[in-house]
């Protein structure tokens, strides 16, 4: 921890003498700091700029690290960016790039651009280009590399080495080289450390791992990153219906959606794009946050018009307008905690259909009994505070009720929402207080209602 905190703080004071050669004009300091960092760096210093700023520091990077930055850049700043280029540099920065990074770029391109960027590729780019964005955002095929080395079962170990020394080097985070047969049909793989250890004379067959598990090319991206974390895998062959080998995943891929997934997961809850860049223009940042506060303004209406349902009641004794808060408060905290329970458990794949009814059951008994527990807590303190036993009872039934159903609705909401393939990242949380709030002061003020009348 100390030394990532070290490292941290190293990045921030290259970021600030970047910036403030930039501000004091010196365009030739700021360039020999900028091109002594590594591209992962650079990218940093690019998301932590404004557009202003960046644009001058991208015309300062190296135009060879260029293609390496892209790679590094969260979607939205790189979308900024490429609308700085024409089509054929964006052709030339990402000539030489892995397939799945070459898809991750051109994926933020707008229609038009996308087709200009083609028309100025080598015919071996633009059939790479076309073969990576065949398969759909967030699948296996969308994130894996084409750049395997393949052996035939019946050469010799002798022969495999030889040519792995006239190669010269290996596809990055290769572990092990894949067996297929003549029709590309994955039928094993041989680990590295095998092949420098075995008898030279072996043939390939001999040595292979024929039990070496594979993933579709139309596996959930989410799906993939949880197999590597259960297998501590490095790397792990991408095959299509008929079993061909159509290419690998790395880790570093892995590590990205995992990144991405644990973003998304965050941003969602605030209702924003997981994306979305910190430095964004003012007009753009409103217009993307307006939707989700218009729709949780429709929400607040909702709650409020309970309110006003038992105007009369507040109008009689003002006690419940300073009270009346606690219940839904109490609710949203309960049921938020469920949530994110829920929604972590989807996202590991320790949810299924096998075990939902068992996590209704359990959540909606948490929910109970943590309904007992605060309901007695409020009761007294309210009773001995106002020194009513009407009103202790009325808050404490009130907090039973709504810490109930929050413990239900936190489990039921998320798995519903994935039923129907929507997000419960994004819409969980608003949906869940919307419940919390209705249902708090439904149960409050219809108590009080009923028995203060």
């Amino acid at each position: 921890m100390p030394e990532e905190m070290e490292l941290q703080s190293q990045q921030h004071q290259r970021i600030k003498e970047l910036h403030d050669a930039l501000d004091d004009g010196q365009i030739t300091e700021a360039k020999v700091v900028l091109r002594e960092l590594p591209p992962v760096d650079i990218a940093l210093v690019l998301e932590a700029s404004p557009p202003a700023e960046r644009k001058l520091l991208w015309q300062l990077t190296k135009p060879e690290q260029q293609g390496e930055i892209l790679e590094e850049l969260n979607e939205d700043v790189m979308e900024g960016v490429l609308q700085l280029l024409e089509p054929e540099q964006v052709a030339e920065v990402t000539e030489g790039m892995d397939t799945d990074d070459l898809a991750y770029v051109l994926r933020g391109l707008p229609e038009d651009d996308y087709q200009a960027v083609l028309e100025q590729m080598t015919a071996q780019d633009r059939h790479r280009v076309e073969a990576a964005l065949a398969y759909p955002e967030d699948t296996a095929g969308s994130i894996m590399n084409t750049d395997t080395i393949t052996l035939r079962p019946d050469v010799s170990v002798d022969v495999v080495l030889r040519y792995l020394r006239l190669r010269g080097e290996l596809p990055e985070a290769t572990d092990a080289l894949y067996v297929v047969d003549k029709q590309d049909r994955l039928i094993g793989d041989v680990p590295l450390a095998v092949l420098l250890t075995v008898d030279p004379q072996r043939e390939v067959g001999d040595i292979m791992d024929r039990s070496a598990e594979t993933i579709p090319v139309a596996m959930d991206d989410g799906e993939v990153a949880a197999l590597f974390e259960r297998h501590d895998w490095i790397s792990a062959p991408v095959v299509d219906e008929e079993g061909k080998l159509l290419g690998r995943i790395t880790i570093d891929d892995v590590v990205d959606v995992i990144r991405e997934d644990a973003e998304h997961s965050m941003m969602g809850m605030a209702g924003m794009d997981d994306d979305e860049d910190t430095f964004a223009p003012v007009l753009k940042s409103t217009q993307r946050r307006t939707v989700w506060l218009a729709v949780n303004l429709c929400t607040a209406l909702i709650a409020a018009s309970i309110s006003n349902m038992f105007e009369n009641t507040l109008e009689a004794l003002a006690t419940l307008a300073v009270l009346m808060t606690i219940v839904p408060s109490m609710g949203g905290i309960a049921g938020n905690q469920t949530l994110a329970l829920v929604i972590r458990g989807m996202a590991v794949g320790h949810i299924g259909q096998g075990n939902t009814r068992w996590l209704i059951g359990k959540e909606a008994a948490i929910g109970m009994l943590n309904g007992v527990i605060w309901a007695l807590a409020i009761g007294l303190v309210v009773s001995l505070w106002k020194g009513s036993l009407m009103l202790g009872l009325i808050i404490s039934t009130a907090m039973f009720a709504n810490m109930a159903i929050a413990g239900l609705a936190g489990v039921l909401i998320p798995i519903t929402m994935k039923r129907y393939n929507i997000d419960p990242a994004l819409a969980g949380g608003m949906a869940l207080t919307t419940v919390t709030d209705v249902m708090g002061l439904f149960t409050f003020l219809g108590m009080a209602t009923l028995l203060l009348r």
